[in-house]
């Protein structure tokens, strides 16, 4: 094997260094039997034309939302975005998008992010909110940082049926000294154990994080953890789908102290799981100990209107024992396009597309009266709820696949239950697809 070096000489002495004649050696350690011999069995090149046609040709075989309408839930959902968002994120200006650190420079940049964190703070009911984080998992482990930050205390309890993926990032970011003092309370029913709950708290508790919808769709009673955190000094961290809070009360409203969520459904593509958007808004008493970036409004020289970066808590711009977060960005883009779709969609449209998830949603389970499928829980639901398959999740999925229809992943592991998945409708399923996705699983089973 010749040397693939820009240059013999460093080769050789790199190779003299490990005490090797060449650099075939270096492979000595992978079996002849899985050894490439001989020359790469592939075909010519294409043109720019045939390898678009053969690329066009691959795409068609695949299963996705762009082809097949979407049923699946669980954290990511196909939601309508109006096309001004693309076509406005798609601008030179905001390609790039990125707080700068001389914020004085971007001040267009500047005054979309004091937006987005003023419809962030309304939308949950709180006073302030941040400039985004990466996603709903790393900013609800932000937020549980926040909380043991400000109370000094050990211990996060998590309530209820929380998305499986938060939680790992939660106890991957608390660390395995923080990890080993989360306590995770069960669900009944789809809801939070209110009685297990109370029983696990005491004044060792920093917060309780409960996911609003839960991840298995159904409606928690907010008020009410609210107040049991509260008895014993506890801040309370929500986990609030925004689509939702536009029909729901809203954390503030319910008393709780911080708000996270997954900006993705705000005019964001599915995109095979990213880029994501995380949402984070709290009491103005949290202010200082919020992670990220915070853009305020003030007044220049001249006595007009600017805005500049007020909090810069991470390590990049501060000593680091004074930091609260060692975040290293946001998610700007991302955060501009769920701007302009909440501009766009404005709080009566935002109304309307709730309203469209549950309606059809609800259209979607009574359908499923006349299907094997068996909804789990009887407690009210969003966009998304639990059922039963009779036949294995894969296999399931498999069918429902060759008929054209993508449906969610399996979440026994969640439920307790085996062969269980959830099924979600949003704005963007219309009725005649509701019923012929059930006319299909009437078929499949």
């Amino acid at each position: 094997m010749a040397l693939a070096t820009p240059r013999d000489a460093d080769g050789r002495a790199m190779l003299g260094a490990l005490g090797l004649e060449s650099a075939a050696e270096l492979f000595d350690q992978v079996p002849e039997s899985i050894r490439l011999s001989g020359a790469l069995s592939l075909p010519g090149p294409l043109s720019e034309p045939e390898l678009l046609t053969h690329m066009e040709e691959l795409a068609q075989r695949d299963l996705h939302s762009g082809t097949a309408p979407c049923f699946a839930g669980g954290g990511i959902y196909d939601h309508f975005s109006p096309s001004v968002v693309d076509h406005l994120i798609q601008r030179g200006e905001f390609m790039t998008a990125y707080t700068s650190y001389q914020p004085e420079m971007s001040q267009g940049f500047l005054t979309a992010m004091y937006e987005f964190q003023t419809m962030v703070s309304r939308l949950y009911g709180l006073e302030v909110a941040n400039a985004s984080l990466y996603d709903a998992g790393t900013g609800l482990a932000e937020a549980a940082l926040l909380a043991y930050e400000k109370t000094r205390r050990d211990r996060v309890v998590v309530t209820g049926a929380l998305n499986p993926q938060y939680l790992e990032c939660l106890r991957t970011a608390l660390g395995p000294e923080l990890g080993d003092m989360l306590t995770h309370v069960p669900h009944t029913d789809g809801l939070t154990d209110l009685d297990a709950l109370k029983a696990d708290l005491d004044d060792t508790v920093a917060c309780v994080i409960v996911q609003q919808p839960s991840y298995l769709g159904t409606i928690e009673s907010l008020p009410e953890i609210v107040e049991a955190a509260k008895a014993v000094g506890a801040k309370t961290v929500v986990c609030a789908d925004p689509i939702a809070m536009a029909v729901l009360q809203t954390p503030g409203g319910a008393g709780a102290d911080i708000a996270v969520g997954e900006g993705q459904p705000l005019g964001l593509p599915m995109s095979y799981g990213g880029p994501l958007l995380g949402l984070l808004a709290t009491t103005r008493d949290l202010v200082r100990t919020l992670p990220g970036r915070v853009v305020g409004a003030t007044v220049d020289s001249r006595g007009e209107r600017g805005y500049v970066l007020t909090l810069q808590t991470r390590e990049q711009h501060i000593r680091r024992e004074k930091a609260t977060s060692n975040i290293c960005t946001n998610q700007g883009l991302c955060a501009l396009a769920a701007t302009i779709y909440l501009s766009v969609m404005g709080p009566r449209g935002l109304r309307r597309v709730a309203s469209l998830c549950v309606t059809q949603s609800h259209r979607l389970r009574k359908g499923l009266a006349e299907t094997a499928l068996e909804p789990l829980y009887d407690a009210p639901f969003f966009r998304e709820f639990a059922v039963r398959s009779p036949i294995p999740v894969p296999e399931l999925q498999a069918r429902m696949g060759d008929a054209g229809f993508v449906v969610g992943s399996d979440i026994s592991a969640v439920t307790g239950v085996e062969n269980t998945v959830l099924l979600a409708a949003t704005e963007s399923r219309t009725d005649a697809q509701v019923d012929a996705f059930v006319h299909a699983l009437k078929g499949a089973i």
